[in-house]
């Protein structure tokens, strides 16, 4: 097939327009965060192994840090509103082969996530029915439930994800923020320290090769999807006007959250004492941190009441759907765009009558099928392996495509002269950019402790890097995927088609 002749995007090959507003994008953007599975699984790891009571302080710190992000992020987003998102912002600044590469990268990395969340899901729910109704079901059933679920949602109009998105995104962020409130306002174990969490001394305690360094890559790792807010842009009421508005407030909301309710956690478990009090709480069988959960769970026992941590229980799977389907649609829409810029097959650009992309939601949902079949024949661990692995990949691959979406909006204005705010278009993204790569290294170094892939006599929380074998293939992936997209967008962009340009430099 010629991809010189295509046609131009008609509403078959166009996402509807109009399905989203600022709340229904942060909806989306927020769920993926799964700001309960944050808490009850990065967190305790980031006070334990990382630097204690300071850990809300990591998650501010990195919250910032995506700020100024999104500062050249949001400038960008005037001149492109299609759903191609960080592909056509690489595309734009840096050129199409950098595009294509980042594009790769970045549907790699939301394949990876919702992997990964498809494993938490399946072992959480298997556990949760068979201790609360007996019903003793393999995790793969109840992953596979969730699969078709996703699918047959994803398949309906956007604007009906973010709907089922804002029932549940409530719930668990209203249980959060009551658990943070009523420990701030009873004084916690030994009342409110607010320079243990927050104090830089505090934060960077143990540099970046010792805890601090772990802390903020498990804080980088839960701000995973927030940029997913230029995803949606082509199906946005106003785009140059919602996606910004929404991109500020997701970042800011995220890290509100975090940093609020994480210090909720030290406070009601005592800063000074609070490493000692998660590490006993989490151990299971003699092993710290197996059981981080109860951690939460533990806090809201005393005090709000066992109300609110059964509720919690509950909420967290309901967390873990809400990012199944926040990242099934953000796949689906890189598909979709890769498909109509020509980079893969066209057939990927097709919309439904409801307006969504069904041929790459399904695309996206056989890539799902395929791995959580392999992993359940091959009797892999559904968390251990399935969770982790993907996780770990999932987050480096990100953070590297948004290094390079800082780079490609500093050389985008700096050759359109048009803009000269210096602030949006130069210091905010270089400011980030540093940010992003310490934040990759941070990421790099600690992918044993990260994704449970540390060689044998290795401990992840004393030594940095250190990976076995799969540590290796799956830290380095991103940048394999980088190299051949960049290769491949250099050796077709003589066949480049229209809407190729129009997604990459329009």
């Amino acid at each position: 097939m010629d991809l010189r002749e295509s046609p131009d995007a008609t509403t078959e090959t166009s996402l509807r327009s109009n399905r989203l507003g600022t709340l229904g994008i942060v909806f989306f953007v927020v769920a993926a965060a799964a700001p309960l599975v944050g808490m009850t699984g990065a967190v305790p790891v980031a006070i334990v192994a990382g630097n204690g009571a300071a850990a809300p302080g990591a998650y501010l710190a990195v919250g910032l840090t995506l700020l100024l992000f999104s500062v050249g992020y949001a400038a960008m987003s005037n001149r492109v509103t299609n759903t191609g998102a960080f592909f056509a912002y690489v595309g734009r600044g840096l050129g199409i082969a950098p595009g294509v590469g980042s594009a790769f990268v970045s549907l790699v990395a939301y394949l990876a996530v919702q992997l990964a969340i498809f494993g938490f899901f399946g072992a959480l729910m298997a556990s949760q029915m068979e201790s609360k109704l007996h019903l003793s079901w393999a995790w793969w059933i109840w992953a596979l439930l969730g699969w078709a679920l996703v699918l047959v949602l994803s398949l309906l109009s956007v604007d009906v994800g973010a709907k089922v998105l804002g029932v549940l995104m409530c719930l668990e962020i209203g249980s959060l923020l009551l658990l943070a409130v009523v420990v701030l306002a009873r004084g916690g174990a030994d009342g409110v320290h607010v320079g243990a969490s927050f104090a830089p001394s505090n934060i960077f305690a143990g540099g970046f090769g010792g805890g601090a360094g772990i802390a903020l890559a498990f804080a980088f790792a839960s701000f995973i999807g927030f940029e997913a807010t230029a995803i949606y842009g082509e199906e946005s009421r106003d785009p140059k006007r919602t996606v910004p508005r929404a991109t500020y407030l997701a970042v800011i909301a995220i890290t509100v959250l975090f940093a609020l309710t994480s210090f909720g956690i030290v406070t009601g478990l005592g800063a000074d004492k609070v490493v000692d009090q998660v590490a006993t709480i989490s151990t299971v069988n003699g092993t710290p941190l197996a059981d981080p959960a109860a951690v939460v769970f533990h806090v809201a026992d005393r005090y709000v009441g066992s109300w609110l941590s059964t509720l919690m229980s509950w909420l967290v799977l309901s967390s873990l759907f809400a990012g199944l389907l926040a990242f099934q649609n953000s796949a689906a829409r890189y598909f979709f765009a890769m498909g109509r810029a020509g980079v893969l097959p066209r057939a990927l650009d097709r919309t439904n009558r409801p307006g969504a992309p069904h041929v790459a939601s399904a695309t996206a949902s056989v890539i799902s099928l395929v791995v959580i079949v392999l992993f359940a024949v091959r009797g892999l661990d559904p968390v251990l392996n399935l969770f982790y692995w993907f996780s770990g990949l999932a987050v480096v691959a990100i953070v590297i495509v948004e290094a390079l979406v800082c780079v490609a909006v500093i050389a985008f204005f700096r050759r359109a002269r048009d803009d000269r705010r210096l602030w949006h278009t130069l210091i905010a993204p270089a400011l980030a950019c540093v940010g992003l790569l310490a934040g990759l290294y941070l990421l790099m170094s600690r992918f044993g402790l990260l994704a449970g892939t540390v060689a044998d006599g290795v401990d992840p929380a004393a030594q940095a890097w250190g990976l076995n074998l799969t540590g290796w293939v799956l830290v380095l992936l991103p940048f394999a995927v980088l190299v051949v997209g960049i290769v491949l967008g250099a050796v077709r962009r003589g066949g480049e088609n229209q809407d190729a340009v129009r997604d990459l430099v329009s």
